[in-house]
């Protein structure tokens, strides 16, 4: 989509810290990170959100959380990490284009939600 932010990326239009690419899937550090790791892994094709995947995407989205691993290995979270990848309004999606975001460190990440 010509107007979709991670889709610039993608193909190079806007700059990034890439950690990892390859010819399905771009990783990067993330602008604002909450962690001392925070890698966003974008499919380079446009997938708007995981509500929008179809079974020809499974292949790509394997792909995410295998480099997610590799990445979280590399880049200094050896001892685990959180994978987050929020969908549409209700899961708080900033940019429609499906993103996975690789949090970790060597501190724990703290609770997976706050109770309401």
């Amino acid at each position: 989509m010509s107007d979709c932010l991670f889709c610039k990326i993608a193909a190079g239009d806007i700059p990034s810290r890439k950690v990892y690419e390859d010819e399905d899937v771009l990783a990067f550090h993330d602008i604002n990170p909450l962690r001392p790791l925070h890698v966003l892994v974008i499919p380079k094709r446009h997938i708007t959100s995981l509500a929008h995947v179809t079974p020809e995407d499974v292949p790509v989205l394997g792909k995410i959380l295998a480099v997610a691993n590799k990445i979280a290995q590399e880049q200094g979270s050896p001892d685990g990490f959180r994978v987050i990848i929020n969908t549409g309004r209700i899961g708080q999606q900033e940019v429609p284009h499906l993103h996975a975001h690789i949090v970790g460190g060597p501190e724990p990440v703290g609770p997976m939600l706050k109770r309401l």
